[in-house]
């Protein structure tokens, strides 16, 4: 590191309140999806594209984030990324006016190219930030902030609204977007004025890298790391079982003829943040990262597997369990596949951000099982997602090359 973090509470705070606009932002995707299926009757499947516009960008613009943030630095970025939601926002109100799915379609572009860039910007910062084995510790306590997020947002839609979802038209979504682009220019703002110190990791900056990251010294491309790309490939997969697991909730529950769907979107967040809880207690005092990795891969496995073959009724709740097998995935993915890149630590970030998009790929095959098959027989798609992730907690995260 460049600088002591032995002190670095008051950045946590501040990269917290990021990461709650992150999980807020996605979170109005599960409020959107019902009400734009009700207006304009469109199937599960394009309504799912919602999802896929956000996560889209992920693989567009992980590259240009990473240079970004090497031109610009990490502060300055994050600034920069809420300025882009407060456009996003600004695009939902005339996709609203006109009611036009297509127009709703390129704001959530909008939006998840901002957020595309607040991700590549606080995930490897708070890395970083300290000890590399007490990193899973660190983003935990993020994932809260991040995944108590998503339920508040269908509910402060609501609110807003004054409304249930059930009840809720395109033409009443204009209030809670201009009071959102308010919110995320204000976030703007306190961003670029947070005291935020630039950091680094080990050998990244090229200075006696021999000692610093001695496995990373001789690579000439960050594609001679196969424990980054399969990492990659198992981020790839859970951000698109975990979207699945929170943005389908609401969706679900209005499927199932539940009253006030929105009410559900709390229930796969409780689960998450008991897994978070549980990583800031026992990591890595008690665990290790990839320890934490095969026992929540297995809690997702036995959860998706109890959310298929239960009564429809109380399947839903289920979800839980699967959430909470997601909870510690990211925490412990990003520091296991990040390890050791020393001066390619960004361009691997940039990889991992990229595999992002995964959000975009598996809710959407969500959403066209859903029309075939109903909606409980699709989650069906989680399980092979989860089984990977095992294979790479148990030893792709082991692989090196000399």
């Amino acid at each position: 590191m460049t600088k002591s973090t032995k002190n670095f509470a008051l950045p946590l705070a501040f990269i917290g309140i990021m990461f709650f606009a992150i999980g807020f932002a996605l979170g109005i995707n599960s409020f959107l999806i019902p009400v734009l299926q009700g207006s304009l009757g469109i199937t599960s499947a394009e309504s799912y594209l919602i999802i896929a516009a956000t996560f889209v960008p992920f693989l567009i613009f992980g590259y240009p984030a990473s240079m970004t943030i090497k031109k610009i630095g990490y502060k300055r970025t994050m600034s920069l990324s809420f300025l882009m939601f407060a456009v996003a926002f600004g695009l939902f109100i005339p996709s609203a006016s006109y009611e036009s799915f297509h127009l709703f379609l390129f704001a959530a572009f909008v939006s998840g190219t901002a957020n595309a860039f607040l991700q590549a910007s606080v995930n490897p910062y708070i890395t970083i930030l300290g000890p590399i084995d007490s990193a899973a510790k660190r983003i935990s306590i993020m994932g809260i902030c991040n995944k108590l997020a998503w339920p508040v947002a269908p509910a402060f839609l609501a609110f807003l609204i004054g409304k249930s979802m059930n009840d809720t038209v395109i033409s009443d979504l204009f209030l809670p977007f201009y009071v959102i682009i308010a919110v995320f220019i204000v976030l703007g703002l306190i961003s670029l004025m947070a005291p935020l110190p630039e950091v680094k990791a080990a050998g990244e900056d090229g200075n006696d890298e021999e000692n610093a990251c001695p496995y990373a010294a001789k690579k000439t491309s960050v594609w001679q790391f196969p424990h980054l790309l399969l990492g990659c490939l198992a981020l790839f997969l859970y951000v698109g079982v975990e979207t699945v697991s929170l943005g389908t909730l609401v969706d679900y529950a209005a499927s199932l003829g539940l009253p006030n769907p929105e009410i559900y979107a709390s229930v796969s967040p409780i689960g998450i943040v008991i897994g978070y809880i549980c990583g800031i207690i026992f990591i890595p005092k008690y665990i290790s990262q990839a320890t934490a990795l095969k026992i929540c891969s297995v809690i997702a496995i036995v959860g998706s597997l109890l959310v298929v073959i239960t009564p429809a009724d109380i399947s839903i709740y289920f979800l839980a369990l699967l959430a909470l097998g997601c909870s510690l995935m990211w925490p412990a993915l990003w520091p296991l596949a990040m390890a050791d890149l020393g001066k390619f630590t960004k361009a691997g970030s940039s990889l991992l951000i990229m595999a992002m998009a995964g959000g975009a790929v598996i809710p959407t095959l969500f959403g066209y099982f859903k029309d075939i098959a109903g909606a409980q027989n699709a989650y069906w798609v989680c399980l092979p997602c989860f089984v990977f992730i095992l294979y790479y907690g148990i030893a792709g995260y082991k692989i090196r090359t000399k």
